[in-house]
């Protein structure tokens, strides 16, 4: 591979035009494609196989006008009177229908028609709570039924409080998802609820239709971004060559997306697809261009052979960044092992994107090396001038502290392991969940109706599970009583406040509003006493299905238990029990792949547990600081779902690419005759400090989401963040050095059967022949334009 990949990159070199040009018409033509063929992305989420999506395709089927719950474009909105005074009274009732005119008249509302009025929810909440409660007592009645029942199912699903002072209003938006909500609606709406607030009223809103898409603010990414031109300005001491690394990274980026975004003129993809690529195609091609160019720095210390010099990056850390490429790669794929589609599909546009910025890394690189020659590292800011000891060897920082780790390398070996385990021990307590209105910022509109909702009327208000109930295969005159029998059954499980038949689609002749066709299916309301993020209703959740069995037996029905609550349950579950299987697959993929790197079983195996423990630690911190609210710095909220599997996927790629950076550097140096302990510290010698600044890199792009005003983004950073720091400084630069000191030359072991059926690789090299080009052939490219020659002579060393 070393001599492959340095044939490719001395053509680069020689050929930058080409190189440069295809690269720029390739950016073109993806992006005139994206523009030019590409459809919206979709909004669409289905998880295919879990119970609550089974129910939803049930209700659909029973119920065909409903609609699909991510779809929900509905807005709660949650009103208070003050104290000794209610929504319908003379100071505040014209308040509260001057509110509904406003809403009536907000853009992207469905207007009312004679026959029908199109949001019947959006009235006087206590002229509605009479109403209804009317309605629930009359029908009762006149079938004989159980009106004291009636009335506290009216309470039950009542838009006002008891006393009229809160109550709750509700429309939706006349959109297809939430997705369609312009900004410019709900700041019309804002306005509307601030004319409320200055009669008098608490006006607040919650709901999907609340609030647009959040857009990650325009700071936060700049400051990413300049801590990274500061790293790398601080890295090489030049402004070209602190730019290289942005520039291709950014061209790579820019085409993956492009090429994401013109796939969907031929298959459905879902807005938040290019997501993940976004990120961690930023961070990998950051990391592929600096490790590449500071190879060519180191090189350039041995020959004035710039052509040379680029070729040996390129076979060298070149190789590197392929596998580590490869890693990332695997990581990303095995998404699809979730069955999950919106994550199988970010996961492969994302493993897209790396694959592109491996080839830019590669190829466009050593091309702009060879357009600017001598002026790469152009921009001077600080002069590379590194002491050296006696013997002539660079003597920087990262020597001196593999010195300082391999006088100690069992104490510091203990330490990273005990204090890594220790930060995880609160992973014991996670909890997994969507987020919810409830767990919104404290000082947002949609926590404060969640909380009003809450205290008025009760924390499972928000999160009612659904019961589908289908009779079709019980006689008609029993499928009123199953339906009741249904709802009976549901009411007495623990931990509900109240269940009762919402709907039926029995036949009615909208002139007269009578029954003219039997019911085949009902609808059956169950309002948990606990709130959705609650860890009480996912155990109700668990209970109504192991009872399913019993009660379809004895009605005859068959049923499904659905709603947004169910379906964010079922997720967190499918994502939780394929935690395990996604682990295994990379873990072990990524296994083999380096051992082909690195010939050895030690070397990978620490590396993967080197990884796991700091995983572990990165989500016990989290729980700490966001779940249990730790120091107070957020307000306690469970973890949401996808978190843990966004953390390994994007951190494993990341840590791989140090470990293979580092290591190689380590392995190259064995291989051409050092200890294991001279290895470990020429490693640290050569990679060190191109180590520590990618991690910093990623750490300030990382960390900078927490600027943001979402929990969720907050909480990713975070974990981001914090999972470099604990696997780049304290795994690979203390514990990984600190094993491999003890283990000496049992580190690079490999069973002899073993090493006879695997490839060699050549990750470090040793095929090619570091005498330089102009002390070899005549009239080669010595980095000054002079005439170019075919690939070099390669020896096999």
């Amino acid at each position: 591979m070393a001599r492959l990949l340095y044939r490719l990159g001395t053509t680069a070199y020689r050929r930058w035009p080409v190189f440069i040009g295809g690269w720029l018409l390739l950016a073109v033509v993806v992006g005139g494609l994206a523009g030019a063929i590409s459809k919206p992305f979709s909004d669409e989420f289905s998880i295919p196989g879990i119970p609550s999506e089974k129910a939803a395709t049930l209700q659909k089927d029973l119920f065909p006008a409903s609609g699909d719950a991510f779809d929900d474009a509905s807005v709660n909105v949650v009103l208070a009177a003050p104290e000794g005074s209610t929504l319908d009274d003379a100071t505040y009732g014209p308040v509260v229908e001057k509110l509904i005119s406003d809403i009536k008249a907000l853009p992207q509302m469905k207007a009312d028609t004679p026959e029908q009025p199109a949001n019947p929810q959006l009235g006087n909440p206590v002229e509605l709570a009479a109403q209804q409660q009317k309605q629930f007592v009359d029908a009762a009645t006149s079938a004989g039924g159980d009106v004291a029942a009636a009335r506290t199912n009216a309470a039950a699903v009542s838009p006002s409080a008891e006393d009229g002072r809160v109550g709750v209003m509700s429309f939706s938006w006349d959109v297809k998802t939430p997705a369609d909500v312009k900004e410019s609606s709900v700041e019309k709406l804002d306005a509307a609820l601030d004319t409320a607030r200055e009669a008098g009223l608490t006006a607040e809103i919650n709901g999907a239709g609340s609030k647009t898409q959040p857009k990650l603010g325009l700071t936060s990414e700049a400051i990413g971004i300049g801590v990274a031109l500061v790293v790398l300005v601080l890295t090489f001491g030049a402004l070209v060559a602190a730019g290289m690394p942005l520039v291709t990274a950014v061209l790579g980026v820019g085409i993956g997306l492009s090429g994401v975004t013109a796939l969907t003129a031929v298959m459905d993809l879902n807005s938040s697809t290019t997501i993940l690529a976004s990120m961690i195609g930023l961070a990998v091609g950051i990391d592929y261009a600096l490790f590449i160019l500071a190879r060519y720095r180191n090189e350039l210390q041995h020959t004035d052979d710039r052509q040379h010099a680029a070729g040996i990056a390129v076979g060298t850390a070149g190789s590197a960044v392929v596998f580590a490429g490869l890693t990332v790669l695997i990581a990303l794929a095995a998404l699809s092992v979730v069955n999950i589609p919106f994550l199988t599909a970010m996961g492969l546009a994302a493993a897209a994107t790396v694959l592109v910025a491996v080839l830019v890394a590669l190829t466009l690189l050593p091309a702009i090396l060879g357009m600017l020659k001598t002026k790469a590292f152009g921009g001077t800011v600080r002069r590379y001038r590194p002491a050296r000891d006696a013997e002539g060897h660079v003597l920087n920082n990262g020597v001196r502290w593999a010195r300082l780790v391999g006088k100690q390398p069992l104490a510091f070996a203990a330490v990273v392991v005990i204090a890594l385990g220790a930060l995880a021990v609160p992973l014991k307590d996670l909890q997994l969940a969507f987020p919810t209105d409830s767990t919104a910022a404290p000082d947002t509109t949609q926590r404060k109706a969640s909380d009003l909702m809450s205290e008025y009327f009760g924390p499972g208000r928000e999160g009612p599970l659904v019961t589908v109930v289908d009779a079709r295969d019980v006689p008609e005159g029993q499928r009123d009583q199953a339906f009741a029998d249904v709802a009976a059954w549901a009411g007495e499980q623990d931990g509900v406040a109240n269940a009762q038949v919402l709907a039926t689609n029995a036949a009615i002749d909208p002139a007269t509003g009578e029954v003219t066709g039997p019911a085949t299916g009902a609808l059956v309301q169950i309002t948990p006493s606990t709130g959705p993020d609650d860890t009480a209703t996912q155990d109700l959740l668990l209970a109504l299905r192991d009872g399913q069995g019993g009660i379809e037996a004895s009605t005859g029905t068959t049923i499904g238990i659905t709603g947004l609550t169910a379906i964010t349950t079922d997720i967190s579950d499918r994502l939780s029990s394929a935690l395990p299987i996604y682990l295994a697959i990379v873990i072990g993929l990524a296994f083999i792949l380096l051992m082909l790197v690195f010939r050895s079983i030690l070397v990978p195996l620490t590396a993967t547990l080197g990884f796991l423990l700091s995983v572990l630690a990165t989500l016990g911190v989290t729980v700490a600081i966001f779940q249990e609210g730790t120091f107070g710095l957020f307000d306690p909220q469970p973890i949401v779902s996808f978190m843990p599997i966004f953390l390994i996927g994007l951190v494993f790629g990341l840590a791989m690419d140090y470990q293979v950076f580092l290591v190689t550097r380590m392995r190259e140096a064995h291989v051409h005759g050092m200890s294991t302990r001279e290895a470990v510290i020429d490693g640290f010698r050569n990679s060190a400090r191109v180590v520590t600044a990618a991690a910093t890199i990623m750490i300030a792009v990382f960390a900078a989401f927490m600027l943001q005003s979402e929990p969720i983004v907050q909480s990713m950073g975070f974990a981001l963040a914090s999972a470099i720091v604990f696997d780049a400084f304290i795994v690979r630069l203390v514990l990984i050095p600190a094993l491999l000191f003890l283990l000496g030359e049992k580190a690079w072991w490999l069973p002899g059967w073993l090493d006879r059926i695997l490839p060699n690789v050549d990750v470090e090299g040793t095929s090619l022949d570091r005498t330089p080009l102009s002390t070899r052939e005549a009239g080669s490219d010595r980095g000054d334009g002079a005439g170019g020659v075919g690939s070099p002579e390669l020896t096999r060393v």
